[in-house]
């Protein structure tokens, strides 16, 4: 028993030793709250095909491409959106953190085949998964999918899927 309160201390000491290295390491995630980390990323872009509606999507390959996505975007061109490029084929899950705009998604198979779409409201974080394993997924302004007649089992052409 006489141990316990040296112990005590001791870890206490030790805590609050790290404290500011805690606080350190939570600075860049706060850092994502400033105005310069609310600028929408601007990345290349590919034309995509559905149908016979062209598509300009941007590219999001990388992790934090992924993870910034569409932020931030005030408004977007009505045949634009962003393709996610995944590094394998899973089941592929969105938010709407930090988005202000109203999207579609498309989840999309290898061979550009829709697996599944569905409608997502800005600033939220209710998930909106594919319905199986994929390593696509296009983001369109809300809508975009239905009112050109595009649901699950259509084809896209173009950027990673080929030339018709």
């Amino acid at each position: 028993m006489m141990f316990a309160m040296p112990r005590l201390k001791h870890t206490l000491l030790l805590l609050t030793a790290l404290c500011p290295l805690w606080l350190v390491l939570e600075q860049p995630a706060a850092a994502q709250n400033t105005p310069e980390a609310q600028q929408p990323q601007q990345l290349p872009t590919t034309t995509l095909r559905a149908g016979m509606h062209l598509i300009k999507a941007e590219v999001a390959q990388t992790q934090r491409e992924h993870m910034v996505g569409l932020m931030w975007r005030k408004s977007m061109g009505s045949n634009e959106g962003m393709l996610f490029i995944c590094p394998q084929a899973t089941k592929q899950c969105f938010w709407m953190k930090n988005t202000l705009i109203p999207l579609s998604i498309a989840f999309i198979a290898d061979d550009g085949r829709v697996v599944n779409v569905d409608e997502m409201q800005p600033q939220t974080t209710q998930s909106h998964c594919s319905s199986e394993p994929v390593r696509y997924v296009l983001e369109m302004n809300k809508g975009w999918f239905a009112k050109k007649g595009i649901a699950g089992g259509a084809r896209l052409t173009g950027g990673p899927f080929g030339q018709p």
